[in-house]
């Protein structure tokens, strides 16, 4: 059996291909284990491919998505591809250093599921670092996210935590999260990182925004994907306390004091949030009998 796979999603590196792949062989040679080079081509417009196909090395493997289907599917395809024991996984773009990949090996035989890499000195331009401190406020706020760089691609997983895994959207930012939520050891340790030399970073302000709407599904799906109806129905029983209350008032205004409420503005209010109310307690029944089908053939626990 593989002990060692290295996953490498790339798109438009031509010029970081065989230097990475270089690196890497090189660290791994003076390892003596058996290991696995995974490069999925995400698509690329350029040469890759062209490079790839060419590399003539029985320890590598190469996919070729038709399309730009983004990084999540990259690390996706390669987690189901690949055997080893250990699975890391690293950028393409030469900025994640394979010098680093012992560490990550000696952190995870130390009885970690995960070890999450940690750039404490980013090389990237300020606008990027900006972002990543934005997002990262937004994850600790949502996600309860503890990871000091949770954007680092340079991480080590053991094989069984990918196991039944499926990644979309842009959830390869939160895979860290979604094992955690599933009671998998996680720990960080410190990675050199370079200053990129050739191509264009993929990062910019869009995937951060698509980022922050997986972190709300995320959010959603940790805490209520087993009991949607104490979120809807939840909040349906606080929309409808309010307009019940608001309604008794008007009643009382009207019965007691005589005051004229049809043309209040309250009154429409009141129906309202009864009406959204009462919606809300729908969906979340609808939910809860959707997400028993779901959990029919997927267990909401893990055995160690």
């Amino acid at each position: 059996m593989v002990e060692i796979s290295i996953i490498i999603p790339s798109y438009n590196e031509e010029k970081n291909i065989l230097i990475l792949h270089k690196e890497i062989t090189k660290t791994l040679s003076k390892l003596k284990k058996s290991y696995e080079i995974i490069f999925i081509n995400d698509g690329s417009t350029d040469k890759s491919e062209e490079i790839l196909n060419n590399i003539k090395d029985n320890n590598t493997k190469v996919i070729h998505f038709r399309k730009n289907f983004g990084q999540t599917a990259a690390i996706d395809a390669g987690f189901k591809a690949s055997k080893g024991k250990v699975i890391i996984t690293m950028d393409g773009d030469l900025q994640n250093d394979p010098k680093d990949i012992p560490k990550l090996l000696n952190s995870i035989e130390k009885g970690y599921d995960i070890i999450a890499g940690w750039r404490e000195k980013r090389k990237d331009s300020f606008k990027i670092r900006s972002i990543s401190k934005v997002a990262k406020i937004l994850r600790k706020i949502l996600l309860n996210d503890k990871l000091q760089d949770s954007g680092c691609t340079m991480r080590a997983y053991k094989k069984e935590c990918i196991k039944d895994l499926n990644l979309y959207g842009e959830m390869h930012r939160f895979i860290h999260v979604i094992l955690r939520a599933k009671g998998f050891k996680i720990a960080q340790i410190k990675v050199n990182h370079r200053k990129r030399k050739f191509g264009k970073t993929k990062y910019n302000a869009t995937r951060g925004l698509k980022g922050l709407l997986d972190m709300i599904l995320l959010k959603f799906w940790m805490q209520f994907s087993t009991r949607p109806i104490h979120l809807f129905g939840g909040a349906g029983l606080v929309s409808g306390a309010i307009g019940f209350l608001i309604l008794l008032y008007l009643a009382y205004i009207r019965i007691i004091e005589r005051v004229p409420i049809g043309d209040r503005p309250l009154l429409a209010l009141s129906i309202l949030l009864i009406i959204i109310g009462i919606q809300f307690v729908i969906f979340g029944l609808i939910a809860d009998i959707l997400t028993k089908i779901y959990y029919k053939d997927n267990e909401t626990y893990r055995i160690k």
